[in-house]
């Protein structure tokens, strides 16, 4: 499914949330029930016949290239340091991979998620000659919070919304964004690389990829899809809470890494 197809995975933030896991780990590399984030995302990738994978890193790097290398299972792994990766956002490390995205169709995903492998597969099979672009999506629950996405009545992605509490975000039909999508090579090349590129010029680095997005959605430069993966099994990482409830979702008796 991903024959030709280059991923980038964004390893650089400091997990501050997720202390004291994270005092001497980066946060990809925490482990649920025995599996890391970073390890389970390149497992699954490598799966569905990624090849080439990009990962931005930042902080405590090394961990990251020794825990990988540059190959594992059947990818094959380049690596771009963030040296400024405490003072950036999301957006910032994206831009830093942008000739990754600019060689092929990409898929983009946060490090710091873990699913199973139907998110991805749902995905990608939701990309048609009308769906280039294909953000994988879920409705909210009682312990979900953050960016959300509101969607037209054929999939399409209308508005991001930012800091969604799961009251808010069910009031309004919202859904929670999973931070893994594809990206054409063509969107790419017109509409997203340019926008990083003028945030990061513009001084803006400290915004995340989702806020790029909302202006390009917004002011329709970009067609995005939604892939509504809510009956999934997925959970974004950022706080010791979240590692539990990560680890109930993906007991060992359900396949972690199925």
């Amino acid at each position: 499914m991903l024959n030709g197809t280059r991923a980038v995975i964004l390893a650089a933030g400091m997990g501050s949330r997720l202390r004291p896991y994270t005092e001497f780990v980066p946060k990809p590399l925490v482990k649920v029930n025995g599996t890391s984030m970073l390890h389970n995302a390149l497992h699954q990738l490598s799966e569905l016949g990624a090849r080439e994978v990009t990962i931005v890193v930042g902080y405590r790097e090394e961990a990251i290239e020794q825990s990988c290398g540059h190959r594992f299972e059947d990818v094959d792994i380049e690596y771009i340091h963030n040296p400024i990766f405490d003072r950036t956002g999301s957006a910032y490390s994206l831009w830093l991979a942008r000739n990754t995205m600019l060689a092929s169709d990409t898929v983009f995903l946060e490090g710091d998620v873990f699913f199973e492998r139907e998110v991805l597969e749902r995905t990608l099979r939701t990309v048609s000659s009308t769906k280039q672009s294909v953000a994988a999506v879920a409705a909210f629950n009682a312990a979900m919070s953050g960016s959300a996405v509101e969607l037209a009545d054929d999939g399409s992605v209308v508005t991001f919304v930012m800091n969604q509490t799961p009251v808010e975000a069910r009031a309004r039909g919202l859904f929670k964004t999973i931070n893994l999508t594809r990206f054409s090579a063509e969107a790419s090349r017109e509409q997203l690389v340019p926008a990083l590129h003028q945030a990061v010029e513009s001084g803006h680095r400290t915004v995340y990829v989702e806020q790029v997005l909302a202006r390009l959605v917004e002011q329709r430069e970009l067609q995005l899809s939604a892939a509504d993966c809510s009956d999934t099994r997925w959970f974004e990482i950022d706080s010791k809470d979240d590692l539990r409830l990560a680890e109930k979702i993906f007991a060992p008796s359900t396949g972690a890494r199925r």
